[in-house]
């Protein structure tokens, strides 16, 4: 009788997107706010508060510990070019998401939708009509 042969294991280039899931609320609330576009930090904090009809008010201490994190992990990038540097403060840093950043929010998104769903099956959360 023969041995079987392993097959080799497929090496990875890096983290995969559910490498970094669950993601805490604040650092979702972040990778969201980059999804549609460029932003520097006070935007960040101004569309999460809209976006949350003020529910969620990130301090800029909390901001800047998550764009810290966001940025060793490599979710998101600093810009080193400004939209508009005619019309804007040149001491403000601008991110975006890297496609990294997008698929992890996206799988958070997903896991968050399919947690939803447990929760309306179960009859804790109505279901729509």
């Amino acid at each position: 009788m023969g041995r079987m042969r392993r097959m080799p294991r497929l090496r990875r280039e890096g983290p995969e997107a559910n490498d970094f899931l669950p993601l805490p609320r604040d650092t979702f609330d972040v990778l969201v706010s980059l999804a549609d576009r460029d932003r520097h930090g006070y935007a960040i904090l101004q569309d999460i508060a809209e976006r949350t009809d003020g529910r969620i008010r990130l301090s800029p201490s909390t901001l800047y510990a998550v764009i810290k994190r966001l940025l060793e992990s490599e979710l998101i990038e600093e810009l080193s070019e400004r939209p508009d540097p005619a019309h804007d403060d040149e001491r403000r840093r601008y991110y975006r998401l890297t496609p990294l950043g997008r698929r992890v929010a996206e799988s958070e998104a997903a896991r968050l939708t399919r947690l939803l769903a447990d929760a309306r099956a179960s009859g804790l959360v109505p279901r729509r009509r």
